[in-house]
């Protein structure tokens, strides 16, 4: 595996496998690596025949006061467990590299309605900071494919959406969030927890599936299986950010008529923020 940390060279690179012939997949990641990730490296191998890892931990995506400073940053690690995964290019630019300017005398790309939703509404400016260093790297690696996991939702639909909306020649694919043994999400802020929360964490995944199951037994009182879920939540020692039922394909509010939904959470269990969502595939109420 190559490790790359310019964009001048990342071209280069990337341009001589094109000419190869080489379907090229990215894989965007702010490293810390964990078996979630390297599911997402299998799929880009799946995906491509030539996969580049972006490891960037990108500070406009973080607002003030959150963990920009304290993020896990592993980097001989992550690359070692790339290698092995069979990753062919890992691109590790520094800040300068991506923002070569003061942050706010960068260009943004913002894609409305999603973005301030949701974890965009708790965490104000954090999916203009995601849209924009993602089509950053687009523009970088000039991707054929690139790879999400579906544990961020709300990102993946931010990144499908702008990516329709730009034109940009890249197909999006989402992976299933990977899960430790007891159902907690896997995540690079689970390392935040202490042992005592680490056994409380998986609260959130039963949380989720518990609504689930009513809604799949025909409960459409959306707005009571939310305060529910909440309630749930806050009796196991979470402290919940949000707890909603939305439509699969946009987030938006569901109605009788939509058969696929997500039920989707953010809870702070110590410093740890923690997001888990979950579809659900449910018939449509009758008329």
């Amino acid at each position: 595996m190559e490790r790359i940390d310019t964009v001048e060279a990342l071209r280069g690179r990337v341009a001589a496998w094109r000419g190869e012939g080489a379907r090229v997949a990215l894989v965007p990641t702010m490293g810390n690596l964990h078996e979630g990730h390297l599911r997402l490296v299998d799929r880009a191998r799946e995906a491509g025949d030539l996969v580049v890892v972006s490891i960037f931990v990108n500070p406009m995506q973080f607002g003030p006061g959150e963990d920009l400073a304290a993020y896990p940053r592993t980097l001989q690690r992550d690359s070692e467990l790339l290698e092995a995964r069979g990753a062919h290019l890992l691109f590790a630019p520094a800040a300068g590299e991506v923002y070569p300017r003061p942050l706010e005398a960068m260009t943004r790309v913002e894609v409305p309605g999603l973005s301030d939703i949701l974890c965009g509404a708790s965490r104000p400016g954090h999916f203009v900071g995601v849209a924009t260093v993602v089509a950053k790297l687009f523009n970088m690696v000039q991707p054929d494919v690139a790879i999400f996991g579906e544990k961020d939702f709300q990102q993946l639909l931010v990144i499908r959406r702008m990516v329709e909306d730009l034109d940009m020649p890249v197909e999006i694919v989402g992976v299933e969030t990977v899960r430790e043994p007891d159902g907690l999400a896997m995540s690079s802020r689970n390392g935040y927890l202490s042992a005592e929360e680490r056994r409380v964490a998986p609260a959130l995944y039963r949380t989720l599936r518990a609504l689930g199951d009513r809604l799949r037994a025909g409960d459409r009182a959306y707005a009571t299986l939310e305060a529910e879920g909440r309630s749930r939540l806050e009796a196991e020692g979470l402290r919940p950010d949000y707890v909603a039922i939305r439509r699969a394909d946009d987030l938006a509010e569901p109605d009788g008529e939509t058969p696929a939904l997500v039920v989707l959470a953010a809870a702070w269990l110590g410093r740890a923020r923690l997001i888990d969502n979950l579809r659900i595939d449910v018939e449509a109420k009758p008329a």
